[in-house]
């Protein structure tokens, strides 16, 4: 039972402490969240917006510090901006026992976790232990030690009856849902091929950068995110999303198993930065001690990159991600995205000829062209979209038209995975498929970790 506290204390630091009072109790029933150590922008981005289910009144326990200070205040800027302003009540305790803290008072029943990796399966573990649901932002783990606590903490909140779920947001990119709805019409696509270790049956490739904007201001990020041993190499990071989409695309709602992975090759290589750099995206003049075993005559060594090539059920597949250090003008993140089919290739591109924006392309393979037009015309209008239409660019390839109104940015993407996963909550259980998902993904990434380093 979640227990529900008029007055609550914020901590001054290892001094005094000062009373804040919480807004009035709402419904028992309802979802209250419980952020944890938010060490990661995107802890902030799950409460851009609000939801009719989750109470206003969000308890942040977390050390003092930077972290701390970034998160309060992009809440502050969704409370205070202009258009469409929330209305969170952040209820906030800093103490050096904060995690035992937050056990000992349960004051809410969701727990949300984004910052350092290193510390993230231990915060799982212990939750769902705890009887809390959590929402993970990725990845849940980056060794191969922590998956053996993930999949114990699986197996607890099973029998706990509590929801353990990962941010999945690449799966709400209107050009990958449409690759994968194309992927699923034998008459246009076929079936999607065995492929090769040259060429495989799908291909996933990213582009990261350490510089952004986010929420209209240049993101700072803390110096432990550049440490592999905290933020995990690129290969178990940002890799976990295309993981995951490979998984989503070419078998969905199939219930895998560890067993359905053999991993070929991976390698991973790292990103150089200079002190300057480093500077400019952490506002730290000097390299903090533990980043010296990665400094090389004044440049720092990220091993934020790498390439994974393996079999799920037979099927070859590709992944990789590369960490740059600031994006061209204009441009952000990048994707690029290949499913191979009989009939045609299903390819994402999102380059400068496509103004950076994710783009879907249909490379016809061996259908008469009229024929396959025809049969994709078809397709388009039976999917739940609106004017979808494409356009001939010569070679057999056909570009889809997307409207604006599908096109939602990576941010409003955070809010769309927290109303699925609060629709969990509210049915008490997720697909069937979700959690071996979960732990075949992860068992994959960790793998490849692995291998990169034989």
């Amino acid at each position: 039972m979640i227990m529900i506290f008029s007055l609550f204390l914020i901590s001054c630091g290892k001094g005094g402490r000062k009373i804040a009072k919480e807004s009035e109790s709402k419904d028992m029933q309802m979802v209250k969240l419980m952020t944890v150590d938010p060490g990661h922008f995107h802890a902030a981005l799950v409460q851009k917006t609000m939801y009719d289910q989750v109470d206003p009144d969000v308890y942040v326990y977390a050390p003092e510090g930077p972290d701390l200070e970034q998160h309060l205040a992009k809440i502050r800027s969704y409370n205070t901006r202009p258009e469409n302003p929330t209305r969170w009540n952040e209820i906030v305790y800093t103490g050096d026992d904060f995690f035992e803290e937050m056990i000992r008072r349960k004051p809410g029943n969701v727990v949300v976790l984004s910052g350092n990796n290193k510390k993230k399966a231990d915060y799982i573990l212990q939750s769902v232990k705890a009887g809390f649901n959590v929402l993970a932002d990725k990845p849940m783990v980056i060794t191969p030690e922590d998956f053996s606590k993930l999949e114990e903490a699986f197996r607890i909140a099973e029998e706990k009856g509590v929801l353990l779920y990962d941010i999945m947001t690449e799966r709400y990119e209107i050009a990958t849902i449409l690759q994968k709805e194309l992927s699923q019409k034998k008459e246009i696509f076929g079936e999607l091929i065995d492929g090769s270790l040259d060429e495989p049956a799908v291909t996933k490739e990213s582009v990261h950068h350490f510089s952004k904007i986010v929420s209209g201001s240049p993101l700072i990020r803390p110096a432990w995110f550049f440490d592999v041993e905290q933020q995990g190499e690129g290969i178990v990071d940002v890799t976990t999303h295309l993981v995951d989409l490979v998984q989503w695309e070419c078998f969905p709602e199939v219930i895998l198993k560890k067993e359905d992975v053999n991993m070929v090759a991976a390698k991973h290589w790292p990103t150089i930065l200079t002190k300057e750099e480093f500077t400019g995206v952490t506002g730290l003049q000097d390299f903090p001690e533990y980043l010296a075993k990665d400094v090389k005559e004044g440049k720092l060594y990220v091993y934020a990159n790498g390439e994974m090539t393996y079999q799920l059920k037979g099927k070859w597949a590709k992944v990789s991600v590369e960490w740059k250090y600031r994006a061209p003008e204009g441009a952000g993140d990048t994707h690029f995205s290949i499913m191979r089919g009989t009939l045609c290739d299903l390819v994402i591109k999102q380059t400068a000829a496509e103004k950076f924006v994710p783009t879907l392309y249909v490379q016809n393979i061996k259908t008469p062209l009229d024929e396959f037009t025809t049969r994709l015309k078809t397709v388009l209008a039976s999917l739940p979209y609106e004017n979808l239409t494409f356009d001939d660019t010569g070679n057999n390839v056909l570009r889809i038209n997307i409207p604006d109104k599908y096109r939602v940015g990576h941010e409003e993407h955070f809010a769309q995975v927290t109303e699925k996963y609060l629709g969990f909550l509210k049915e008490g259980s997720m697909p069937e498929w979700e959690v071996p998902g979960m732990i075949t993904k992860y068992f994959t990434t960790t793998s490849a970790l692995v291998k990169s380093r034989e």
